[in-house]
């Protein structure tokens, strides 16, 4: 009953915007599903030929260390999944890791909010989430995001996880999914970047000739499915753009698979907070947007080669910058008619935040304001129930107490983010999709920022605690560079702590009471003036209150 009582109050807040003007209405139901889609021209069509524009949102954590949508620590899946369509999108896209897709468990779920779910495999876990998702008339886009849950990958393979594991279980998944029309397609590989190439030639880098692969495999086993490209870093002429933004290419050397009219190109966007990109200082910002948008990607919906699923923007609309930037690819996506997945709706990426605050359940009012004029209101409708993909039990509203979930994750981030790290500021930038996660359940008392002591080092930084149970916590630093820093490191004394169980950003280790903290990959190098969020989770029997920041850098 409580857990029916949580959903029903999450449609009416969602009603209650949408009255208001800063939602759309949620989506009718699982009739209301669009089914097995596939392109015409520059469109994605429906079965019956309707144009159909995807409008979805990422809900991370099946890619990290959780196994396990992030927030389920927190609030029952059903509210989640309320809470999404009554913003008005019709899609979810799901991330997840090969790690996780062979994983025995999750971790992070609170068995009283989510009882049925504590115990499932991560596979049977992504069942339930579509099977769910489709009672509130919303699809699935799965999202290979990472191969493990360490860390981003820069090619669509690595040492561990090689080519053919990825292939291999992306044919799975297609095989688990096969009768499964709510899963409409299959993002290939999340943010290619570094030495990954389109069409390029060599088959270690050529990710344009790997997407013709994996697509072709998928399609042997589901032919109806859409087969998700995105772009790459670095372009032919010599420029870069965002991981996986990159598509300037594919116009005259498209993806062509056994199966036509399945191609539906992705690439990523984000604003000037997340990395300074030169179009964002040059002269006629934001108007010169449109004109990158186009020359990267935009003109294979303008040209009637391609649809495109812009598969990552998001921002945490603090700036005037930000602000000008969503404002104006949103008119974009609206005048074009161009698909899209916002990051994130978890509010733990760092990089972007999210759509809820903190709590999980709060909406982010200005964020979809600003995205009214994308979300169309649809009919309003209570969940059906669904059967799921495969034998698996669906949610109870039956508590089962349990011990206070571990809350977090490890993007890129996405975004997780990522899921997403910064480029070391050079011509090459690299941006931020995978998700550094940052907030989960709301901060305990103590989440009052700890200053640093001064900034001779080269950087200053806060503590920002938050959560803490009676097995571990969580705590964000936010660091800033006072001149260029090649590396840098936080130490603090924290007495019970015995162990780092996942970080972002940082590497810490453990020597006695000490735990120091060093910023690696997109949060080693910074810039004067830059600021990143990095964080850690910890296993301890009590969590630090305000404990003096030691800073070193060089």
């Amino acid at each position: 009953m409580r857990s029916s009582i949580r959903r029903a109050a999450a449609i009416a807040a969602g009603a209650a915007l949408v009255a208001a003007g800063a939602l759309a209405a949620p989506a009718a139901s699982a009739a209301a599903l669009p089914g097995w889609l596939s392109t015409n021209g520059s469109t994605i069509v429906t079965s019956a030929g309707t144009p159909y524009t995807i409008k979805a949102v990422s809900w991370f954590g099946m890619e990290t260390s959780n196994c396990a949508p992030h927030g389920l620590w927190t609030i029952p899946l059903d509210d989640g999944l309320a809470q999404i369509a009554g913003m008005g999108f019709n899609t979810i896209r799901l991330p997840f890791s090969n790690e996780c897709l062979a994983a025995s468990s999750s971790n992070s779920i609170n068995a009283s909010a989510n009882p049925t779910l504590v115990s499932l495999t991560p596979l049977k876990l992504m069942d339930t989430v579509i099977a769910r998702a489709k009672a509130y008339g919303l699809s699935v886009i799965l999202d290979r995001h990472r191969p493990d849950s360490a860390a981003q990958s820069e090619l669509w393979y690595t040492a561990q996880y090689s080519e053919q594991r990825w292939i291999d279980d992306w044919k799975m998944l297609a095989t688990r999914y096969k009768n499964e029309s709510a899963v409409i397609g299959v993002d290939l590989h999340n943010e290619p970047h570094g030495p990954a190439c389109w069409n390029c030639g060599d088959a270690a880098r050529d990710w344009r000739a790997a997407a013709t692969r994996a697509g072709n495999a998928v399609l042997s086993v589901n032919a109806k499915l859409l087969i998700i490209v995105e772009g790459v870093e670095r372009q032919q002429d010599g420029s870069n753009t965002w991981w996986g933004g990159g598509l300037k290419d594919a116009g005259a050397a498209p993806v062509t698979l056994s199966v036509k009219n399945r191609v539906v190109y992705s690439p990523h966007d984000y604003p000037a907070s997340v990395y300074a990109q030169p179009w964002f200082s040059a002269s006629g910002y934001p108007a010169n947007l449109e004109a990158v948008w186009d020359a990267n990607w935009g003109y294979l919906v303008r040209k009637n080669i391609a649809p495109v699923l812009l598969g990552e923007f998001g921002t945490k609309l603090e700036t005037d910058s930000d602000k000008a930037w969503l404002n104006t690819l949103v008119a974009y996506l609206a005048k074009t008619k161009i698909s899209y997945a916002y990051w994130s709706f978890n509010p733990n990426s760092g990089d972007t935040g999210g759509l809820v605050a903190d709590d999980w359940r709060t909406p982010q009012t200005a964020k979809l304001a600003a995205l009214k004029p994308i979300l169309t209101p649809t009919a309003t409708a209570t969940p059906q129930p669904t059967a799921t993909p495969t034998a698996t039990p669906k949610p109870t509203a039956t508590p089962k107490p349990t011990a206070t979930p571990t809350a977090t994750p490890k993007p890129t981030a996405t975004a997780t983010a990522t899921p997403k790290p910064t480029a070391t500021p050079t011509a090459t930038p690299k941006p931020t999709a995978t998700p550094t996660p940052t907030a989960t359940p709301k901060p305990t008392a103590s989440a009052t920022p700890t200053p640093s002591p001064s900034a001779n080092a080269g950087i200053t930084a806060e503590w920002i605690p938050q959560n803490a149970w009676g097995e571990g916590y969580v705590v964000e630093l936010s660091v800033t560079a006072t001149g260029p820093v090649k590396q840098w490191s936080v130490s603090f004394d924290a007495p019970g702590t015995t162990a780092i169980t996942n970080a972002w950003g940082i590497g810490c280790a453990i020597t006695g009471t000490r735990v120091t903290c060093t910023g690696r990959e997109w949060a080693q190098t910074l810039t004067p003036g830059q600021n990143v969020r990095v964080g850690f989770q910890a296993a301890a029997t009590r969590a630090p209150q305000s404990p003096t920041l030691t800073l070193s850098a060089s």
